[in-house]
């Protein structure tokens, strides 16, 4: 996932989000629910009605599922009514930028962990659960890594910054993504690996490392390896897959403390090698390691869809209930994340944005937070989802 730092924001009183206003999130709710019952009846032959208005959260809790999604503290200090939808729907928060490096580590020297806290309290307020995102990813890494960090110095700032992260939210963290996307295929190694600077400092045990000092800081923790573009009937996908496993297999096969793996799903709307039987394999596959495995960053990009907010919405939740439907028939799945909540704030704005720029809609909430198709598709996918 990119990340930016965030720009200081209004401040909103705390009391204020303690006491959300869920009354008005409710009816905004309803008001969508009851507007898209009707769109989805009118406009398609594919039918993604529900019977009951239910948070997605309570959805998925009833078949022992956790539903939650990826925000930044600025957004929820700015907006009342999005905190309230969050709260109303969401059991899990991850912060979407907080606990990356380049926002922890001001300097080497220095952990600021202010905007992570203020998350953490605001996920305990409203009994949320709390999760982790990244302690080791290349893309994340602080302007003064180069300049810092060396063969002679990075097993100890490695080790350092997990133990610091890991021990300042000892038994608070439901889970930690501990590695993310250390698999790249197209670098040609023959273990599959990508050529960070972790790998090049530290070698390929530096995963295995990762693991073992997060596990010694949190031992409460669930420790999951976070990887993307697994989803699809691809060469890549198909090889990235492979080296997964492999992966996966090397850390069992030396009692590597690793729980569960994080499949991101971030999902095109557009693509239609999609082939349930190859993800099936895959994550049996993954489940017959003992790992419990997690979607950990699900969205849906609408680009090259037709502008139509009503025809670009129905592909999105076509995309959505397709893919769920067969993630969620595996029961070592015990959760699902959203990247980011409303239309409004994705990432895949900035970063994966529409040529013709009409505002993307990857999301189960549109900009006013109102549920769209795409939160019809994944209440449906949870009812229809056996127990855990």
């Amino acid at each position: 996932m990119p990340n930016r730092r965030l720009v200081t924001r209004r401040q909103a009183l705390w009391l204020s989000l303690g006491t959300l206003t869920s009354i008005g999130a409710i009816a905004t709710a309803k008001a969508g629910y009851q507007s898209n019952q009707i769109e989805s009846l009118d406009h398609s032959k594919r039918n993604f009605k529900v019977t009951t208005y239910t948070p997605l959260k309570k959805r998925a809790a009833a078949k022992g599922i956790i539903y939650g999604a990826a925000i930044r503290r600025g957004l929820l200090e700015e907006n009342p009514k999005l905190a309230a939808s969050f709260a109303q729907q969401c059991g899990i928060l991850v912060p979407e930028w907080e606990l990356k490096w380049n926002f922890l580590r001001p300097t080497p020297n220095k952990f600021d962990f202010t905007a992570s806290d203020w998350l953490a309290k605001f996920a305990r307020t409203h009994g949320m659960l709390y999760r982790g995102h990244t302690l080791v990813w290349h893309d994340a890494l602080p302007k003064w890594f180069k300049e810092v960090v060396n063969r002679r110095n990075a097993e100890k700032v490695f080790v350092e910054h997990i133990t610091t992260v890991a021990k300042h939210y000892a038994g608070q963290m439901h889970s930690w993504d501990v590695v993310n996307e250390a698999i790249e295929t197209r670098d040609k190694r023959s273990d599959g690996l990508k050529n960070t600077p972790w790998l090049k400092f530290l070698g390929p045990d530096y995963i295995e490392l990762a693991f073992r000092v997060a596990a010694q800081a949190d031992p409460k923790a669930l420790l999951v390896y976070n990887d993307t573009a697994l989803e699809y009937n691809t060469p890549r996908d198909e090889a990235r897959r492979n080296a997964v496993l492999k992966l996966l297999e090397r850390l069992k096969s030396r009692g590597t403390p690793i729980h569960a793996f994080g499949i991101q799903s971030h999902l095109w709307a557009t693509e239609k090698r999609f082939n349930p039987k190859v993800l099936r394999k895959f994550l049996a596959d993954v489940a017959s390691l003992g790992l419990k495995i997690l979607v950990t960053e699900l969205d849906v990009t609408d680009q090259d869809l037709p502008k139509d907010p009503k025809i670009r919405d129905r592909a999105v939740a076509a995309a959505y209930e397709n893919y769920l439907s067969v993630v969620l028939d595996e029961k070592a799945v015990i959760a699902v994340l959203n990247w980011g909540f409303s239309d409004r704030d994705s990432w895949i704005a900035q970063y994966a944005p529409r040529k013709d720029n009409a505002p993307v809609r990857p999301l189960p909430f549109d900009s006013n937070l109102k549920p769209k198709l795409a939160w019809y598709a994944i209440a449906r996918a949870f009812d229809r989802a056996s127990k855990r």
